[in-house]
């Protein structure tokens, strides 16, 4: 059982994470979102398609301009209030490594710290135990917040995600982050090249057999476009592919952009394994 909020999710359940940048330079919408009434708008869109999770991220991953603590705090926290204030029963999560903003957000009501490069402030970490919050524990390669993968190397990339993400999951309920709200992400693109994210996938099962639930990141990213081709408004199709593979294997947590989408894709998929019934089944019975 997974647990986030208020909501609880059974282990075959899959749940969308919608993404709402509150940056003015995303590298899929370039700002669309970072202004309040977009973003309130998107947020209810996505809920409205089968979203149960929110993640408002006030820093692009990539490089870019300098977005101090202090800023990154002003562009979620009062966002996380008034999405808390309108939307009691989401899961709100914040994607942020800051424990600084990490303790602000959870102030105001998120319910998750999606903690996307892999501990790099151990502090975020001790927020979501002091805060009963639940933490994404993610594998970035040990790599610097906002950089990106220069010839990196693995004699193994799968033994090295395990390795991190569950370290970073016991560490967290050592802390005393409730077991039941710890999630390992293989972090996709972070801190690794194309062919390390698809072998990533390929071996998912291997994180899901660990018994944390697993997230994935895959929307829209750069091992998309790169085996494919594709620029980023070209990747839906590579992205659905992913994710039917990725819920095949067992992951839970999709962290999307296209909310609808999505949602398709993993109920097929959930009920070709038994998992869903048809939402309709007249076809023979006539």
């Amino acid at each position: 059982m997974l647990r986030l909020g208020r909501r609880e999710f059974d282990a075959h359940e899959p749940v969308i994470m919608a993404i709402v940048n509150r940056t003015p330079d995303s590298f899929y919408d370039q700002g669309a979102t970072f202004r309040d009434e977009p973003a309130l708008a998107r947020v209810e869109q996505a809920v409205a398609e089968g979203a149960a999770i929110i993640d408002i991220g006030g820093v692009k991953a990539g490089p870019g301009e300098e977005v101090t603590a202090e800023e990154e705090a002003r562009r979620t926290v009062g966002f996380v209030a008034e999405v808390r204030r309108r939307f009691p029963d989401v899961v709100i999560s914040v994607d942020t490594w800051r424990h600084e903003v990490g303790e602000a957000v959870c102030e105001a009501g998120a319910d998750l710290l999606n903690d996307a490069w892999g501990g790099v402030d151990p502090r975020l970490a001790e927020v979501a135990a002091r805060y009963r919050v639940g933490l994404v524990c993610t594998h970035a390669g040990e790599s610097e917040p906002r950089t990106r993968p220069h010839r990196v190397a693995y004699d193994d990339v799968m033994a090295d995600i395990l390795r991190v993400t569950l370290g970073l999951a016991e560490r967290a309920v050592a802390l005393g982050v409730p077991r039941e709200s710890v999630l390992i992400d293989p972090g996709h693109d972070f801190g690794k090249n194309t062919r390390h994210s698809l072998e990533a996938t390929r071996r998912l099962g291997e994180m899901v057999s660990t018994g944390w639930p697993v997230l994935v990141s895959l929307s829209n990213k750069d091992f998309v476009g790169e085996t494919l081709d594709k620029p980023v408004k070209e990747r839906v199709l590579g992205t659905l592919a992913t994710t039917a593979v990725s819920a095949w294997l067992g992951a839970q947590v999709y962290r999307v952009h296209e909310v609808a989408e999505t949602r398709q894709v993993l109920d097929m998929v959930a009920s070709i394994a038994g998992h869903r019934p048809p939402a309709v089944a007249r076809r023979g019975l006539a």
